[in-house]
C-alpha cells in the first residue's frame, strides 16, 4: 500500500476538478443531506443492496444500478477475464455457465499440453490441489515441520494452543445446543417443530425446562429451519478444525505428489476446476457469482463480456503458499486482467514465491484484488497474507488493492464487525455482508465476509477494464480508491458491542467505499486524459 505513482494522482486530481456539472459525482454532501435509512430494506431489493446508491437509497452499496441507468446503458464494453483463485467453481451453474473462460488454444480431453503453457487440458483453468478437499492451517504445518528450537515453531506452537482451546470450547458449544435440540425432538416426538410448540411445553424435569427456554429464545430470532442450517454449518465447521485444521497427524499434501517446499516442481494437479465435490466448491461458485453480478445485469448486452478463469488453489484449511504463488502466474500467462483471491491466513514460510508472483502479474498489467480477512484485525499490527508487502515495508509492486468489508446499514455500523482493517494495509470498503450470489448446483445463498466484498470490487474493476481498456491496473486500483465515498463519521470495530469506535479514515488508505458510478465518471475521465 504506502506511496503511490505520482503521476496517477496527478491524473485523479485533473479528472475530479474537470468533470462536468452534468456528470456529478456522488458525495458525502449528498449523503449528509438525507436520512440515515430505518426501515428493513424488502426481501428481493435486499438480493442486490450491494447494487443500490447511497446518496439515493441511503444505503451503502456500490451504485451499479445508478451507473448502468446513467453511463453505461446500451453500451457493450471490451472482454475482460478474471482469474478467480478459490475452492473451485461450479462451472455448470445456470449463473456463471455463459461466462466461463474457454482456453481456445487446448484441445479437451486428449490429455495433450496443446497451447505449451505446462498444463494438460486446462479449458477453464487449473486445479493445483487435484482430490485434496481439507487442509491443515500453515501454523500447523510449522509445528509438523519445523524445528522445535526455532522462534518459528514456538510462534506457531502459542498459537495452536490458542486455536485449540477455542476449537474445543466451540466443540462444547455445538454439542450442548445439539443436545438441547434432542431433548426438545424427543419429548415432542418430532423433528420439525415450532415455536409455538416449545412455548406449549409443561413438565417438571429441570433439564427440559431449561431446554424450552433456550430454544425459545432461538426461535424467537430464527425459524427452525434457519436454526437447522446453522447448527449443520458450525458442526461442520467445528468438525472440520478438529479433524483437519487442527489434527498435526493429518497430512493430506502427500495424495499430490510434489514437494510444496520446491517451486519449480509444477507437475502435479489437474483441470477439474470444480474439484473432487461440487458442494465443497461453494466459496469460489459463490465469489465467481458475485463477480459476474456486479459486473452488469443480466439482460444488458454486456453481461457475457466478462469471463471467469476458475483456478482452484484454496482448500478447506490454509492454502499453500507454492499452490498461491503457480496459480497467480497461471492467471497473469494466460490472459486474467484481474485475479481476485478471497483467502487469507497469518503464517506464510513462503511468502516471497507469492511476492514475486504479486510483482510477475503487475509486469503482465494484471489487478489482483485481495479480500484483507475476518479477524476483526489491524492489519498495520499484525501481518496477514497475502499481502503485496511485509509488515512495514514498502510494497513489491503497484497492483494489489485490499478491500474490507461493509454492513448494509449506514452509521455506526458501516463497517462489518468481522471486518479487518487497516489505514495502510486495507486500501477501500465494498459490501460484504449477506452477500446474495450464487451457490453450487444452481442454488444461491446468503453469504457473507471480506470474501465477498473483494469480488464486489473485481466486478467493478472489470467494468472499467471493459469500459476503459487503455488503462493500466494500478490506474484501476487508484480509481477504485480515489473515487469512492469518502466516509467522516467514526465507525464501531469490531461489532457495536465492542465499544472500539474509530475515524473510518483510519480504517483503510482511501478512507472511502468503492462507488462504480463514481469510478466509471473518472476512468473516462482519465482514459480521455491519456488518449490525448
Amino acid at each position: 500500500m504506502n506511496k503511490r505513482n505520482l503521476y496517477i494522482t496527478s491524473l485523479v486530481a485533473v479528472a475530479l476538478v474537470s468533470c462536468s456539472p452534468k456528470m456529478l459525482f456522488t458525495s458525502m454532501e449528498e449523503v449528509k443531506a438525507l436520512p440515515v435509512k430505518k426501515a428493513a430494506i424488502e426481501e428481493e431489493a435486499f438480493k442486490n443492496w450491494s447494487h443500490m446508491d447511497l446518496a439515493k437509497d441511503t444505503v451503502p452499496g456500490m451504485s451499479i444500478d445508478r451507473a448502468y441507468e446513467k453511463i453505461i446503458k446500451n453500451q457493450v464494453g471490451e472482454k475482460v477475464i478474471v482469474g478467480v483463485i478459490d475452492s473451485g467453481v461450479d462451472i455448470e451453474h445456470q449463473a456463471l455457465k455463459n461466462n466461463i473462460w474457454v482456453n481456445q488454444d487446448e484441445i479437451a480431453g486428449n490429455a495433450i499440453d496443446d497451447d505449451n503453457n505446462n498444463y494438460k487440458d486446462d479449458i477453464h483453468g487449473w486445479n493445483f490441489l487435484g482430490d485434496i478437499l481439507h487442509e491443515n492451517l500453515e501454523f500447523v504445518r510449522l509445528m509438523r515441520n519445523a524445528d522445535k528450537a526455532t522462534d518459528e515453531y514456538k510462534k506457531a506452537e502459542e498459537k495452536y494452543q490458542s486455536k485449540l482451546a477455542e476449537a474445543q470450547e466451540n466443540k462444547s458449544q455445538i454439542d450442548f445446543i445439539v443436545m438441547v435440540d434432542n431433548g426438545i425432538k424427543k419429548h415432542l416426538g418430532k423433528e420439525d417443530y415450532t415455536l409455538e410448540d416449545v412455548k406449549a411445553i409443561e413438565s417438571e424435569d429441570f433439564d427440559l425446562l431449561q431446554y424450552k427456554s433456550i430454544m425459545e429464545s432461538i426461535l424467537s430470532k430464527s425459524s427452525k429451519k434457519e436454526f437447522d442450517e446453522e447448527v449443520e454449518g458450525y458442526q461442520n465447521y467445528v468438525n472440520s478444525q478438529m479433524d483437519y485444521h487442527l489434527n498435526i497427524a493429518f497430512d493430506n499434501r502427500k495424495k499430490l505428489g510434489d514437494n510444496p517446499n520446491d517451486i519449480t516442481d509444477i507437475d502435479y494437479g489437474n483441470a477439474d476446476v470444480i474439484g473432487p465435490d461440487k458442494e465443497e466448491a461453494k466459496h469460489g461458485t459463490h465469489v465467481s457469482g458475485i463477480i459476474v453480478k456486479s459486473f452488469g445485469k443480466n439482460n444488458h448486452p454486456n453481461a457475457s463480456q466478462i469471463e471467469i478463469m476458475a483456478i482452484r488453489a484454496v482448500p478447506d484449511g490454509d492454502e499453500y503458499d507454492k499452490d498461491v504463488a503457480l496459480a497467480i502466474r497461471y492467471a497473469a500467462d494466460n490472459g486474467a486482467q484481474i485475479i481476485n483471491t478471497s483467502f487469507g491466513k497469518e503464517f506464510s514460510p513462503h511468502t516471497q514465491w507469492v511476492l514475486e508472483a504479486i510483482k510477475y502479474a503487475a509486469e503482465k498489467d494484471v489487478l489482483i484484488v485481495n479480500a484483507a480477512g475476518n479477524d476483526a484485525y489491524d492489519i498495520d499490527e499484525i501481518a496477514v497474507y497475502p499481502n503485496d508487502a511485509l509488515l512495514g515495508q514498502k510494497e513489491v509492486a503497484d497492483n494489489f488493492i485490499s478491500v474490507g468489508a461493509l454492513n448494509y446499514q449506514y452509521g455506526k455500523e458501516l463497517l462489518a464487525s468481522f471486518s479487518n482493517y487497516g489505514k495502510e494495509n486495507v486500501d477501500v470498503f465494498a459490501p460484504g455482508v449477506k452477500i446474495y450470489a450464487a451457490t453450487p448446483n444452481d442454488t444461491y445463498e446468503f453469504l457473507s465476509g471480506t470474501s465477498m466484498a473483494a469480488p464486489s470490487v473485481s466486478g467493478v474493476a472489470a467494468l472499467i477494464r471493459s469500459y476503459y481498456p487503455t488503462l493500466s491496473a494500478s490506474e484501476v486500483k487508484y480509481i477504485l480508491m480515489d473515487s469512492g465515498i469518502a466516509i467522516q463519521s467514526k465507525v464501531a470495530i469490531g461489532g457495536k458491542d465492542s465499544g472500539i469506535e474509530k475515524p473510518f479514515s483510519e480504517t483503510c488508505q482511501s478512507g472511502r467505499i468503492v462507488n462504480a458510478y463514481n469510478a466509471l465518471l473518472m476512468a473516462k475521465e482519465i482514459a480521455a486524459l491519456k488518449d490525448k
